[in-house]
């Protein structure tokens, strides 16, 4: 199973070092789950990462913030857009995790949307087999 986190989930990981959001990252980072990442997505998490507000939240610097995205991008898995499937939901930025999901699929696995906003991406990723689940019910099923 591949996994798209979205990225309220890595934002929400940062924030709250105890929750399933955090969990999740631990467990990308060490790989013991294959996260694959798109250069729009990835941009993304460090475009809101980087906010003074989700900085100032979590506790860390900019430079912690940089570091912890250094890391991460050494630990998703790369996925090349090769397909545009936009646009299919309302919110141009769902539109991207859902254009990665839908590519992620040629790579001969089954893939998994992580995030917070169910409802924003149904029901158009069920027509491509995609799975969606919030971070804990990733744990209630993992």
């Amino acid at each position: 199973m591949k996994y798209v986190l979205d990225t309220n989930v890595v934002v929400a990981g940062i924030r709250s070092p105890f929750g399933a959001s955090a969990e999740i990252l631990k467990r990308t980072l060490s790989k013991s789950i294959e996260a694959v990442c798109s250069v729009p997505l990835f941009l993304e998490y460090e475009e809101v990462l980087l906010r003074p507000k989700h900085l100032s939240a979590a506790g860390i610097s900019r430079i912690e913030a940089t570091n912890f995205l250094d890391v991460l991008a050494s630990a998703v898995i790369p996925v090349e857009i090769l397909f545009l499937w936009r646009p299919q939901l309302r919110d141009p930025d769902d539109d991207m995790v859902l254009e990665l999901a839908v590519n992620a699929l040629g790579m001969g696995d089954n893939v998994c949307v992580l995030t917070f906003n169910k409802a924003d991406f149904l029901p158009e990723v069920n027509r491509f087999g995609i799975e969606l689940k919030t971070p804990k019910e990733f744990f209630e099923r993992n």
